[in-house]
């Protein structure tokens, strides 16, 4: 049987489709192996399953004589060495199904936390001096009715737009590559440059994936280009964003605010953006759900069992 090491510690009910037909390893007594110990064991493996913040590269494949497949556990794959993997042959597949919805609905309730300061609220609440409770003092900003620009229209994105149609915002997005005309007459979405998605959209949330080209997509001269009254929703990749050049422009309000659950240098937090009121901060967490994470997990298995199988559809990045 084919061996299948699991770098993190996943709850099996997401795992079953690999019993009896697949050994599998992962952690028991703790939450994940170190990049040490996976260095250790890899060359008993023809699998590795590796997660979005576990970085996989040209040592550990050639550690891992008997790779076959990088089954990773996130949708996005900058944490792999793809290139290199494609060299030695070795498939990598991700899971863009069961990321979708929950990604959208953080980056949704994101949005609204943001726009709303329903985070600023309840935290300044809890301190000695409070908030005001005067009519128009330390006010929120509306979402019906404003403007929404989405940088990366593909599944997450276009997930969002729904959400954000249903509550009356206008979408304008950006792409490498426009939309056909029935998937934007869906959401009456408009496609723009990136500059003027930048210039004219009130949210503006980054959906697009993680590549050499898009690293720092988001810097100095594009938060220039926001209104002051724009907020800035990341919930794709970290390192897309200049995080220095953003945590300037919230300081020195040139835009509204931010709300980010993704890091340049996970997990690890700019020390700057945990000073700033106008910023909210979360984990990582937009699929951090149990029966998100389990469906992750099933979406997994199903690549390895497919790409050996052919039982069920993978999802191939190389």
């Amino acid at each position: 049987m084919k061996k299948v090491l699991i770098a993190y510690r996943l709850k099996p009910e997401g795992l079953r489709a690999l019993e009896g037909k697949y050994v599998v390893t992962l952690p028991v007594e703790k939450s994940y192996f170190s990049r040490e110990e996976v260095l250790s064991m890899i060359s008993d493996f023809e699998v590795l399953v590796p997660n979005f913040s576990f970085y996989t590269d040209r040592e550990i494949m050639e550690r891992g004589t008997r790779l076959e497949l990088i089954s990773n556990w996130g949708v996005g794959f900058n944490n792999i060495d793809v290139e290199y993997a494609t060299q030695k042959g070795i498939v990598v597949t991700n899971i863009p199904d069961s990321t979708r919805e929950p990604t959208a609905e953080f980056a949704f309730g994101l949005l609204l936390a943001a726009g709303r300061r329903i985070s600023y609220y309840d935290r300044k609440l809890r301190t000695p001096e409070g908030v005001s409770w005067g009519i128009y003092a330390e006010s929120g900003l509306s979402v019906y009715g404003k403007k929404l620009g989405i940088i990366g229209m593909g599944r997450i994105g276009q997930s969002l737009a729904r959400r954000a149609v249903a509550s009356g915002m206008e979408i304008m997005y950006h792409n490498r590559n426009r939309l056909n005309k029935e998937i934007e007459a869906q959401y009456n979405a408009t496609y723009v440059s990136l500059e003027t998605l930048l210039r004219t959209a009130d949210y503006i949330s980054l959906n697009a994936p993680s590549t050499p080209e898009t690293r720092h997509l988001i810097g100095e001269k594009e938060l220039a280009m926001m209104k002051p009254t724009a907020i800035f929703i990341n919930t794709a990749r970290g390192d897309m964003v200049d995080e220095r050049a953003l945590a300037e422009a919230l300081k020195e309000k040139k835009i509204w605010a931010a709300a980010l659950d993704v890091f340049e240098k996970e997990p690890h937090i700019l020390p700057e953006l945990l000073t700033l009121d106008n910023v909210i901060l979360a984990p990582h967490a937009a699929t951090k759900t149990v029966e998100d994470r389990i469906s992750m997990s099933v979406e997994m298995s199903r690549n390895i069992v497919g790409f050996y199988e052919g039982t069920f559809p993978i999802s191939r990045v190389n």
